[in-house]
């Protein structure tokens, strides 16, 4: 399966990720479940990131999601 793009606004940016549509999955279910807008929860994600790329940072926060489910 292919990458799927999406593109937001961070800090005064624009900017895009290309991810798997099974991580794009849960990192909407975590948006839906924090009741944020994906761009409000990719916002988040970015802020804690450090150095590491957004991409990796989105793949890495969908796996920590999806190990807390029950």
């Amino acid at each position: 399966m292919g990458l799927k793009k999406r593109s937001f606004s961070l800090c005064g940016h624009r900017t895009s990720a290309a991810l798997e549509e099974e991580f794009w999955a849960i990192i909407e279910a975590e948006a839906r479940r924090a009741n944020k807008s994906l761009a409000a929860h990719v916002s988040d994600i970015d802020k804690r990131r450090g150095s590491r790329p957004l991409a990796s940072a989105l793949r890495l926060a969908a796996l920590e999601a999806a190990a807390r489910r029950p």
